[in-house]
């Protein structure tokens, strides 16, 4: 089993993750609570809290019914359904430090279009009324804090005594291990890849299937829907129709190749992703706003071009990377460094790394566009309330401490070869700033 390191001191380590473990859950609650039913006003949940206290929390905590965890259980089930009988080209996601090398089947893009087709024609054809997701959000986000609580020990359990690969270890902490996870590459037998279902299939196809349960609620309360939201849908679609086009290339992340399954990811994509990234959404229900169409379609066109930028700096790396080099970045041969490196079993390797293109304004340029976007999905809803940016705060935040693990490992991983990558590409995230 490989020793798992941590990036950040043991200090910090261990307060992130208490703090987390501990605060991420009461969050959803209060951020549905204050969205659905405190006009998204924090100041009006801050009362709320002054009057009542800790007792005013449990109450308003929802407890999770059999319409939650049915509605959960058959989403959760069409979705395993479709990962694993639709038709899929075979990747292979990139060889692990121990020599691993996943394969996986890419049928992302079916999977969202039947899966939003299925959502729309329920609704159209009276089977299923998306409304009911909405009005049972709360008891839905309850159901799947505990349960995906539950299904983070299994997967703690699962990493100690039955590990899918090599690609499996511990820091001697069970807390650390339970938060950042035990295994890179776990899996259900041979084909069902458990961080695909959780970080593509469930979490984001929740993100657009609330997007759409967002618009219908307006739609039936209302009579109509306003601009404001379907600026706002249609830019979140827009994001996460760009993400399934792009599935195989997030098999090359982070996410997938460095970070294991734990609370951290797998908690995080079953709950956060649909609660918190969706959360924009959730305000303009009950708070349709009137652009006009001036407004509403420079918005639109402006959220397109960031979500473009972002789709296009992976699309450079990834064609970069599958070229061998042997390609054109904006019209010209690409500018690269060749780096070696020793993986832990003592083999040397060779990579290329680019410095040109988007890669050469910053080491992690592709997340300004990422933050932009959803800036421009969450501008719908003006200012009148803080809570709807808190997305974007947040994404801002944590792109920030992701490209600083991603900057540690690579000098840990390169040596001397990243220090040259960092003189030639000086910047981290702002082309001149930061």
């Amino acid at each position: 089993m490989e020793k798992l390191k941590t990036v950040h001191s043991p200090l910090v380590t261990y307060f992130s993750v208490i703090s987390l473990l501990t605060l991420c859950p009461p969050f959803v609650i209060l951020l549905w609570y204050t969205m659905v039913h405190a006009d998204g006003s924090i100041s009006q949940t801050w009362d709320y809290f002054n009057q009542h206290g800790l007792q005013g929390f449990i109450n308003i905590w929802p407890r999770p019914t059999a319409t939650a965890w049915k509605i959960i259980g058959c989403y959760a089930a069409f979705e395993a359904v479709l990962l694993l009988l639709l038709p899929g080209k075979r990747v292979e996601g990139p060889v692990s430090p121990t020599g691993h090398q996943p394969v996986y089947k890419a049928n992302g893009v079916p999977a969202y279009v039947l899966t939003l087709i299925t959502y729309l024609g329920l609704w159209w054809f009276g089977v299923f009324n998306p409304i009911i997701v909405y009005d049972h959000l709360g008891e839905i986000f309850s159901a799947l804090i505990f349960g995906s609580f539950i299904f983070c020990i299994f997967l703690y359990i699962k990493g100690h005594l039955a590990p899918s690969s090599t690609d499996s270890g511990s820091s001697g902490n069970i807390i650390i291990d339970f938060y950042w996870g035990m295994e890179l590459y776990p899996r259900i037998g041979k084909s069902f890849d458990i961080k695909v279902f959780t970080n593509s299939r469930f979490g984001m196809m929740s993100w657009a299937v609330l997007s759409l349960t967002y618009c219908i609620k307006q739609y039936e309360e209302n009579g109509k829907i306003a601009d404001s939201m379907l600026v706002n849908t249609a830019l979140m679609l827009a994001y996460v129709t760009k993400f399934f086009w792009w599935e195989d290339g997030y098999w090359n992340t982070m996410d997938m190749a460095h970070d294991r399954a734990g609370f951290y990811i797998c908690w995080g994509c079953l709950v956060w992703v649909p609660s918190v990234y969706t959360s924009p959404g959730m305000y303009l229900v009950n708070h349709p706003v009137n652009l006009g169409t001036q407004l509403a379609l420079y918005v639109l066109l402006a959220g397109i071009l960031c979500i473009y930028i972002n789709y296009d700096c992976d699309r450079q790396k990834q064609e970069f990377r599958g070229t061998n080099g042997k390609c054109l970045v904006w019209g010209k041969a690409p500018s690269k460094i060749v780096a070696s490196y020793t993986t832990t079993s003592g083999e040397s390797k060779n990579t290329i790394l680019l410095t040109s293109g988007w890669w050469g304004l910053s080491r992690h340029f592709h997340y300004v566009p990422e933050i932009l976007a959803a800036f421009f999905w969450t501008l719908p809803a003006l200012f009148n309330h803080f809570l709807p940016y808190f997305y974007v705060i947040f994404l801002a935040i944590l792109l920030v401490d992701r490209a600083k693990r991603d900057d540690d490992r690579c000098r840990s991983k390169y040596g001397k070869y990243w220090i040259l990558y960092c003189q030639k590409v000086p910047y981290r995230i702002v082309p001149g700033i930061f």
